[in-house]
């Protein structure tokens, strides 16, 4: 960034010294610059800022009044600085949370332009359970969480549209279409668990549940060795490892696709590193 406030820095410095050979030497300028910038000044404000008399160089009651203004401004400056850094120059730790597949698939879309911007950046990416996901931010560990979005989202957070995923449900290759006989094997919690819920709700089903992991990876690998049928996001069958091993079970009505968004606390969209991210990604809030 331009240095706007150069001459207050160089007049405040002659002001301590009242030394332009010394000024001139501290501040690595020369002495002919230095005396422009003390007459632009001048010019400026119309007013004698030093004398230079038999005894050296001091300051007029005019010069007196000015340091006082100067030192005032650039002080401000400073503060506002600190609260409000150059974008340009943004440095430190930004700690984001996503799953294993939002990871591979999203984040390097979502944070290349946010690197490229600002590279000083250190980049804390933090992978696990998609359903955690949420409670993560909303308790400060992470400063950025890229996640399913619910239909009310907490208060304290806001949210960023990245991307939409259908759920399906996926059952071993070998089964066929009958996989919606069960068992099934179903996330522990979060959004995939209840609008799975919800589908069996509607059609006044108990599914037998024969499994709950944690992940939707993990559970793509219990429905890929035929421990049941499984309700996964569409984004992650679709980049998993072991999709060729399962099929997807059509139905007339499957479960409401939802969000994934970029979420943060609405309190840190004053924080410079949340605020340069949150202007970069795309979509809705």
């Amino acid at each position: 960034m331009r240095d706007d406030h150069r001459e207050l820095r160089l007049f405040l410095h002659l002001a301590q010294t009242l030394n332009f050979g010394r000024t001139s030497l501290d501040c690595h300028v020369s002495a002919a610059t230095l005396t422009r910038t003390v007459q632009r000044l001048e010019a400026d404000l119309g007013h004698r800022l030093f004398d230079r008399g038999p005894r050296g160089v001091s300051l007029t009651a005019e010069g007196h009044r000015f340091r006082a203004y100067a030192g005032q401004a650039l002080e401000l400056w400073r503060a506002y600085r600190e609260e409000h850094p150059d974008p340009a120059e943004l440095t430190g730790r930004l700690a984001v949370f996503a799953t294993v597949t939002a990871c591979q698939v999203l984040l390097p879309d979502l944070l290349a332009p946010f690197r490229a911007a600002h590279p000083q950046v250190r980049l804390d990416l933090r992978t696990g359970d998609a359903a955690a996901a949420l409670a993560r931010l909303d308790e400060g560990e992470v400063d950025v969480a890229v996640a399913g979005v619910p239909q009310r989202l907490p208060e304290p957070l806001v949210s960023r549209t990245v991307a939409v995923t259908d759920l399906v449900f996926v059952t071993a290759r070998e089964r066929g279409d009958g996989g919606l006989d069960g068992p099934f094997v179903l996330p522990h919690r979060g959004l995939v668990r209840e609008a799975a819920d919800r589908w069996f709700r509607r059609r006044g089903v108990r599914p037998v549940v024969a499994a709950e992991p944690d992940g939707h990876e993990g559970l793509l690998t219990l429905v890929a060795l035929g421990c049941g049928t499984g309700v996964v996001p569409r984004l992650v069958l679709d980049h998993s490892a072991v999709r060729e091993r399962v099929a997807v079970v059509p139905v007339d009505v499957p479960p409401e696709p939802f969000p994934i968004g970029l979420c943060v606390r609405r309190v840190d969209l004053r924080r410079p590193l949340v605020a340069a991210l949150w202007s970069l990604a795309g979509g809705s809030a």
